[in-house]
């Protein structure tokens, strides 16, 4: 009986885990096809444009308005937090009459290339 009691705490303890687990800890690493085409994104002057004001590994002429892009994991450790300031959500702004420009909020990105973008710069 006692057995039979820790065999059944333990699997509610592990599903406890999975159950709580957010989906994006749980998804799959981006392929690299997804990386690149991020980095495409990023690097387009007519779509992400991320170097008109961000220094990115590999990319030629730079701004210097906005931060380096380095680190990034580090930086953001919740992926979504950086989803959400490229799309343009006012709620996450750490920087008050920030520059940047609200990609997503404005129709300048989708969804989806934000998400791919995010990807790419999450490597770095």
């Amino acid at each position: 009986m006692i057995s039979k009691m820790k065999h059944l705490l333990a699997a509610l303890a592990i599903s406890g885990f999975v159950i709580s687990t957010p989906i994006t800890a749980m998804a799959a690493e981006p392929s690299a096809a997804t990386i690149e085409e991020g980095k495409k994104l990023a690097f387009s002057r007519s779509k992400g444009n991320c170097l008109a004001c961000h220094s990115i590994k590999g990319g030629s002429m730079p701004g210097n308005i906005g931060p380096a892009l380095i680190a990034m994991k580090l930086r953001y450790p919740d992926k979504q937090k950086l989803v959400d300031k490229i799309w343009g959500a006012k709620e996450t702004q750490t920087v008050p009459n920030s520059m940047m420009p609200p990609f997503g909020r404005h129709g300048i990105l989708t969804d989806d290339e934000i998400n791919t973008i995010t990807e790419y710069i999450y490597t770095l």
